[in-house]
C-alpha cells in the first residue's frame, strides 16, 4: 500500500501541446486530444454573449462575490465557505502553499492527478504515495490506508474522487473514515473534478462538518469552460480566509466569473452531459472490448483500457 520504493512522475494534460505537433508536422485540427475529459457537449448556449458583455477595461473582482453568491445559492453554503480559483489547479497550489512547508509529510491516494505532486515538491515536500491494488481493479485497502496516514501524521492528503486515471469512486463510509485520520493532523483535500459526471453520487458537503477537510471542484470539466480555467474549493471560513491570503489579486478573470454565473443557471445542461457521456462511454467500450482491448470501467466519464 505504501510505495516509498520509487519517485512518482508528474502527469501532464489538458490540451494539445502546439509545438510538439509542429515538429511532428501534424495538424492540430486531425488530432484528437483525449487528455480532457469535459462536459462533451461544450459550453452552454450563452456563455459566449455574457463574456460579450463583460468590461474588459475594467479590473475583475479580485473576490469573486457574485459568483461566490450564486454558488453559494446552488449549494446551500454561505459564501464565506468558497473560493473560487483559476482553475483547480491554482487551488492545489495555493493549499500545498498554505499548509505544507519543507520537513512536512504529505500522503497521495495514488495513481493520480500529477498536479498534486507538482503542488508538494514546490514546497520542498516530497508525498508518501498509497498505491491502488491494480489486481483488484485499483482499489484502496481503506483500513491500511488510514492505519498509515495516522502513523504518517502527513501535513495534507489528497484523495481525488472519482479518481483520476481509474475511475473508482469510494462511498461516503470510506471517505468519511479517510476524512477521520486525515484531519487529526492536517487537510484532507478531496478533489471531485469529476464527481458531476457519476450517475446517483452521493452529497459530500456533509463532510465540512469534520475539521480541515476541503472539497474541490470543477467548472472547467462541468461545463468545458477549459480555456477560461475556472474551479472552486469548499471549506470552513478558517481555512478559506487562510487560503486566500495567498492567493494573488485579479487570478480569476472577468469573463471567467461572467461564465461561471451562467452556467449556474444552467443545471440542465449539466444533466444532459451526463447522459450524453453514460451513452458515449457504453458504446466506445463496446466498440474497444469488440476489437479486443481490456476495459476498466469506473464512475467517471473516462476510462482505462489496455
Amino acid at each position: 500500500m505504501v510505495d516509498t520504493g520509487h519517485k512518482m512522475v508528474r502527469a501532464v494534460h489538458g490540451g494539445l501541446d502546439l509545438a510538439e505537433l509542429r515538429r511532428l508536422g501534424l495538424d492540430p485540427r486531425a488530432v484528437l486530444d483525449f487528455s480532457s475529459s469535459i462536459n462533451p457537449l461544450g459550453a452552454p448556449p450563452g456563455v459566449m454573449n455574457a463574456i460579450a458583455d463583460v468590461n474588459i477595461a475594467a479590473y475583475p473582482d479580485s473576490d469573486c462575490l457574485e459568483l461566490r453568491e450564486a454558488l453559494g445559492g446552488s449549494l446551500n453554503l454561505e459564501p464565506d465557505r468558497i473560493l473560487v480559483g483559476n482553475g483547480s489547479t491554482e487551488l492545489i497550489h495555493l493549499l500545498a502553499t498554505a499548509f505544507l512547508s519543507k520537513g512536512d509529510g504529505a500522503v497521495i491516494f495514488g495513481p493520480a492527478f500529477g498536479e498534486y505532486l507538482a503542488a508538494c515538491a514546490a514546497q520542498g515536500v516530497e508525498p508518501v504515495e498509497l498505491v491502488a491494488n491494480e489486481a483488484d481493479d485499483f482499489r484502496w485497502d481503506v483500513a491500511e490506508a488510514c492505519q498509515s496516514i495516522r502513523e504518517l501524521r502527513p501535513g495534507m492528503v489528497f484523495l481525488c474522487n472519482p479518481n483520476n486515471p481509474t475511475g473508482l469512486y469510494l462511498d461516503e463510509d470510506k471517505v468519511r473514515r479517510i476524512a477521520a485520520a486525515a484531519s487529526a493532523s492536517g487537510v484532507l483535500v478531496l478533489d471531485e473534478a469529476y464527481v458531476s459526471f457519476v450517475d446517483g453520487a452521493w452529497d459530500s458537503r456533509p463532510l465540512l462538518d469534520i475539521s480541515n477537510v476541503v472539497l474541490l471542484r470543477s467548472m472547467t470539466k462541468d461545463y468545458a469552460l477549459t480555456g477560461l480555467r475556472l474551479g472552486y474549493m469548499l471549506s470552513s471560513p478558517e481555512v478559506i480566509a487562510g487560503v486566500k491570503a495567498r492567493q494573488y489579486s485579479w487570478s480569476v478573470n472577468a469573463a471567467a466569473q461572467a461564465a461561471g454565473v451562467m452556467c449556474l443557471g444552467r443545471q440542465d445542461h449539466l444533466e444532459q452531459g451526463r447522459d450524453a457521456v453514460r451513452i458515449g462511454k457504453a458504446y466506445l467500450v463496446d466498440a474497444l472490448v469488440t476489437l479486443g482491448l481490456n476495459c476498466r470501467v469506473g464512475a467517471a466519464n473516462f476510462f482505462l483500457a489496455s
